[in-house]
Formats: structure tokens, sequence, C-alpha cells
């Protein structure tokens, strides 16, 4: 046995969703005094369970509404579970949402340092790296254009080269290839692989059944926020893969 650096056990997570529609913020303070709003819970994971140990890279497969973001965030503790526990060893750098701590009135420039400090980086370790994400990121002289006047997939580059630029024990991986175009998506990979070699630990998310193939060694499936398989990447892709046909 290796050694665990994330424990998910029996993990839950409910959501309250108001059951009627209100129109105004005054008639739900009424109706929140009245008493008169009912919530319907909705669970996106239930009862999910497994562990990922030091170097293992984790591709967790669903459908769209299967639970997957959910997870992430709830190991990266953007979230906390309804019910369960999850425990965690080790640095975590997530990409999740990428760019989401970005300003758009501020120039990119600025908003490395801002995006740096929102990851928990010092302003000394972002300017130290400063001249490698903006070279990563070939936004060029755009770097001191205020952000507002950016594509997304500029803003994307820019995200992902930020958060890229530590050495995580545990990187979180959400969907982020979709960024940018085919010859940016080719380099971030490659760099996400360059991560690997210190034995970093991996949790990916991608609809990219090859992608998720090239990148892990270890993948889970979940359904409707259940845990329905985990083991092998060759082995759960084929199951997985079976059951979308």
């Amino acid at each position: 046995m290796g050694n665990t650096v994330i424990k998910v056990d029996h993990v839950g997570m409910e959501f309250r969703l108001s059951s009627e529609k209100v129109d105004n913020l005054k008639e739900f303070i009424i109706k929140k005094i009245k008493r008169q709003l009912t919530y319907e819970g909705f669970w996106a994971l239930k009862d999910v369970t497994f562990e990922v140990e030091e170097g293992d890279r984790v591709g967790i497969l669903g459908l769209n509404g299967a639970g997957k973001s959910t997870l992430l965030k709830l190991i990266a503790g953007v979230m906390k579970p309804t019910e369960g526990t999850i425990k965690t060893k080790g640095r975590i750098v997530p990409l999740i949402e990428l760019g989401a701590g970005f300003d758009n009135q501020y120039t990119g420039a600025e908003n490395i340092y801002l995006y740096g400090a929102v990851l928990g980086y010092s302003k000394e370790f972002i300017k130290e790296k400063y001249k490698e994400i903006v070279e990563f990121s070939e936004l060029g002289d755009f770097i001191h254009v205020p952000m507002k006047n950016y594509s997304s997939g500029m803003k994307a580059r820019l995200g992902f080269s930020i958060a890229t630029v530590v050495d995580p024990e545990i990187l979180i991986l959400d969907e982020v290839f979709a960024v940018g175009d085919a010859k940016f998506r080719k380099k971030s990979e490659k760099k996400i692989k360059s991560m690997f070699k210190d034995g970093v630990t991996v949790l990916f998310v991608s609809h990219n059944i090859e992608q998720v193939k090239r990148i892990c060694n270890k993948a889970i499936v979940l359904e409707k926020g259940t845990l329905i398989a985990s083991g092998n990447v060759e082995e759960i892709s084929e199951f997985y893969e079976k059951k979308i046909k």
C-alpha cells in the first residue's frame, strides 16, 4: 500500500433549491418571515467513498450532472460536504474555474498579482515567476491591456499560466484543456505532464476519454452522484464507453 493523500469517506452533498418562484427580494423576505418558503433537497453526491494514493493520476468520468465538478470543489476545500468527511495531505492547486479571480477593469499584468494572491502565492513569488507566466500565456503586449478587452481564450490561457507556475503536491484539473486553440491545448497538456515527474497526485475531469487514458493511470465513474466503478484506467474507460453507447 502506498501513501494515501486523499480520503473521501461516505461523502454526500445536498443543495437546497427553492421549490417556488419568488419574484423579488421583498416577496422573498415576507415569505421567509412567514415561513412560507419551501425547499427541495437535491443530492449532487451521495455516499461517495474512495482513496487516492500519492502519485496516482485519477480520471473522473461521468455524464453532465453526475457530480464531477462538485466532487472536485469539495476535495479542493471550496465547499464543505453535507455528509461524510474528506481528508487531504499536501498542497493542493485547483485548476477548476480558470480565471474566476480576475478583475476585468485591471490589466493582465495587474491580474497576475491579483489572481496569484487568490491562489495563495506571495507577491515576491509572483514577481519572481512573472516573466515565465507572461511568456507561457503568449499574450505579448496584451498583458498591459485591461482584461475587459480579452477573449475568453486569452483569459483562460493567463489563468492556466499563473495556476501551473507552482509545484503542487495535488493537482485538481476540471476540463482545463478546453481552453485556447489546438496549439495551446497541446502545450498545456505537455506542461501538465511535466509536472507529473515530481510524483504529483492528479484528479482530472474530462469528457475526452483518449485524454484521460493519456494522462491517468486510474479512473472512477460517477452516475447521478453515486460512484459506480473504480479501477485502472483501461478497464474503467472500457466500462464507461460501453455505458454511454
